[in-house]
């Protein structure tokens, strides 16, 4: 795997993948992606060659909506997908108000939104367009998550407080027992 298409292409094959994305697809959301763990796991699965797929914890579905800053619209829409795939962990957010809850200047779009994300690696989303076409974001590239390899975002790099809080996630979330052969950048953790 070495580019954006061979990405796109894994997901296009995978049936669950593609229903999961046709459920979001089907709420009409604007400048709506499912997003990390839900990219990057896959991506991981398969550099790794496991046969199963890596549980998530949950499937973060964005979208960004200025219009409708409350947060019962998104237990509303999490409860629609789970109507529509049951049994699945839906998380929804609009990232027109996730700003406030993570102490930050207001993000202009749900892309500036996953730019802000933690960890290069992470900082990916996938949609269906309005022809039904895949379409993948990465603003902070892929070769982090091709290489196997946890960076702090630029954005996460540049605050302390921050860079704190990119430390404390790779120790909980620790990545390198589910997955042997990826690679934390140690020169962030002291």
């Amino acid at each position: 795997m070495q580019s954006e298409q061979d990405i796109l292409e894994l997901i296009e094959e995978d049936i669950w993948m593609m229903e999961v994305l046709k459920a979001a697809h089907s709420l009409g959301l604007p400048d709506w992606w499912v997003c990390a763990g839900f990219v990057r796991s896959k991506i991981w699965d398969t550099l790794h060659g496991f046969k199963e797929r890596t549980s998530l914890a949950d499937i973060d579905v964005i979208y960004f909506d200025p219009e409708n800053l409350t947060g019962k619209e998104e237990e509303h829409l999490e409860k629609k997908l789970g109507h529509l795939v049951p049994d699945l962990p839906w998380s929804v957010k609009n990232q027109a108000r996730m700003h406030v809850v993570n102490g930050l200047p207001p993000y202009t779009s749900s892309a500036d939104a996953i730019s802000k994300f933690p960890e290069t690696a992470t900082a990916l989303g996938v949609k269906l367009d309005e022809q039904g076409g895949l379409v993948l974001i990465s603003p902070c590239g892929i070769e982090d998550v091709l290489n196997m390899e946890i960076h702090p975002t630029p954005h996460f790099l540049g605050e302390v407080r921050l860079l704190s809080i990119y430390r404390e996630r790779l120790e909980k979330k620790n990545w390198t027992a589910k997955w042997g052969k990826v690679k934390q950048g140690n020169s962030f953790l002291t």
